[in-house]
């Protein structure tokens, strides 16, 4: 249902930065280059990473990187206003007029140092915004060439509904795991298909490798034997758990790790079972299915 190139597992860059491993240039070009070795070309962004820095960061990692501007995808957000020393707010709100829409995006193309945004979202649905300056806003955009395709992130189907009245939404970005089954169960995922809407998944690992409970012990041990079995890494069998699904959903790794970076595409190769797919989602609710 992409209509951009995407690479099938999108580099996440919120940790790139000053929010994670606080990389210099040297460090994110190195993490470019990895991701481009191994088949990832697409980099998720936010105007908001970093408290409004990272992508000013990594914009002039990738101004001195040589890359070919045409063999990757960038990804943007807008519409978060944080508090931060970089923005003159009193308190966090979201923002969603016409102009705001457009000098966010514009702001991320001198920030990243290029001519266009392979796909522009919304960050978050906010109670007051208006359907009418939202496809203002995203019309000029494409219409000048400074946005090639739009979306949203973290919208429901009522949402996604409401902003289609006026133009259309062909990405969502929401969070999806192994430990978050609820896209999958409260219509979200069947609306996107229905809709023609590619799924993007933000924290695809879900908990499963930070909290030590129940639940976690019974999908990692379950992973791990999937993981003996396909031979790959047990996190590679989440993401490959993702990918099996029918909506076709694209993960957001958010890593800044190169050898786990160098790995995560082994999961597009996996061809999972069925009941394979079932043994994790009965280990991540503890119950078979009804």
């Amino acid at each position: 249902m992409s209509k951009i190139p995407f690479s099938k597992i999108i580099a996440g860059t919120m940790t790139w930065g000053i929010w994670g491993k606080n990389c210099n240039t040297e460090q994110m070009i190195s993490l470019m280059n990895t991701c481009l070795d191994s088949g990832i070309t697409a980099f998720d962004h936010a105007d908001i990473y970093g408290g409004y820095t990272t992508e000013k960061d990594f914009g002039k990692a990738f101004s001195q990187s040589k890359i070919d501007r045409s063999a990757i995808q960038l990804i943007s957000k807008c519409g978060i206003q944080m508090l931060s020393e970089n923005r003159n707010n009193k308190i966090k709100h979201y923002q969603y007029s016409r102009d705001y829409i457009i000098a966010s995006a514009e702001q991320s193309l001198k920030n990243l140092q290029t001519d266009y945004l392979d796909l522009l979202l919304l960050h978050r649905p906010s109670p007051l915004m208006q359907a009418d300056e939202i496809a203002e806003a995203v019309e000029k955009l494409k219409i000048t060439g400074k946005v090639l395709d739009f979306g949203v992130s973290n919208f429901t189907p009522s949402q996604c509904n409401l902003v289609e009245t006026k133009t259309k939404i062909n990405y969502n970005q929401i969070e999806f795991s192994i430990t978050n089954l609820e896209p999958m169960l409260d219509g979200s995922l069947d609306h996107m298909q229905t809709n023609r809407i590619t799924p993007m998944c933000w924290s695809p690992l879900g908990t499963v490798f930070r909290d030590d409970n129940e639940q976690s012990q019974r999908i990692q041990k379950t992973a791990d034997e999937l993981a003996s079995k396909y031979e790959v890494s047990n996190d590679i069998i989440l993401l490959a758990w993702i990918l099996k699904h029918p909506a076709g959903i694209l993960p957001v790794c958010g890593t800044s790790d190169k050898k786990r970076l160098a790995n995560l595409m082994q999961a597009t190769k996996i061809e999972m079972e069925i009941e394979d797919w079932f043994s994790l989602w009965t280990a991540s609710t503890g119950n078979d299915v009804p």
